[in-house]
């Protein structure tokens, strides 16, 4: 049986990395994937095939995958956090289509916003959203309307790709949104770097986060009416009225 694995690495640390993650690269011949995302990998893999492509370039990074697999090689695509959020497993389904021969397995992995959760302290106990700032697959226009719906709903709300050197002003603009439904006083954090060298995180207001500097290693927890910071940790309770 010819097959592929798509594989979810977690924000980056090995101690993130799953099980079956684990399990299957040991056993692939070949890893494929974004170049940053693969250089995570190689020191753990030295006697692997790495095969990379620059970011914009995923489908033929995709067609690359399954042309091993094709051959008889085990393949496995990585991913960074969860394969299936935000990650390759859809884009490998389509183009699937042209290699009816070859098997698809998602193997599932740690995605940003609940490692970083695990940093604030527990900011996504209750309904939360989302949503990348990054328009490059997704028109702004309908970010916008995430954004709005999100916030009138009063969920807990992840913001991923939060800002880049072409989008400096992202987050400015979808904390201004924001706060015409939720409050300037709204507990929010920031974490930098989850699971990587230099993590670092912020807990701050919604009024103040809309004015800081942050980049596409960032991952930014805006809370609901309930999120509180308790003994310096982001804090949404569930709940338990009896508490």
């Amino acid at each position: 049986m010819k097959r592929i694995y798509v594989v979810g690495i977690g924000p980056g640390d090995r101690k993130y990395l799953t099980g079956a993650a684990a399990r299957v690269l040991e056993e692939c011949q070949v890893i494929v994937g974004y170049t940053a995302y693969v250089d995570l990998l190689k020191a753990d893999y030295p006697e692997k095939i790495f095969l990379t492509t620059p970011m914009k370039q995923e489908t033929e990074r995709c067609r690359m995958a399954f042309e091993e697999a094709a051959k008889g090689m085990e393949t496995a695509m990585v991913c960074s956090g969860d394969s299936g959020i935000y990650g390759m497993a859809g884009l490998m389904y389509q183009i699937g289509q042209e290699y009816p021969e070859v098997d698809l397995i998602i193997v599932p992995g740690i995605t940003a916003a609940s490692a970083g959760a695990a940093v604030l302290g527990a900011p996504l106990m209750h309904d939360f959203a989302v949503i990348s700032l990054s328009d490059l697959l997704t028109p702004w226009e309908k970010i916008e309307k995430r954004l709005i719906a999100a916030a009138m709903a009063d969920f807990v709300i992840c913001l991923y790709n939060p800002s880049s050197r072409k989008r400096a002003d992202y987050l400015e603009r979808a904390c201004d949104l924001i706060l015409q439904y939720k409050s300037s006083d709204t507990v929010c954090g920031l974490v930098r770097n989850i699971g990587r060298m230099g993590e670092t995180y912020e807990i701050l207001p919604l009024g103040e986060m809309r004015n800081k500097k942050v980049d596409m290693f960032t991952t930014v927890y805006i809370g609901n009416r309930e999120t509180r910071e308790i003994g310096g940790k982001m804090i949404t309770p569930r709940g338990y009225r009896n508490v």
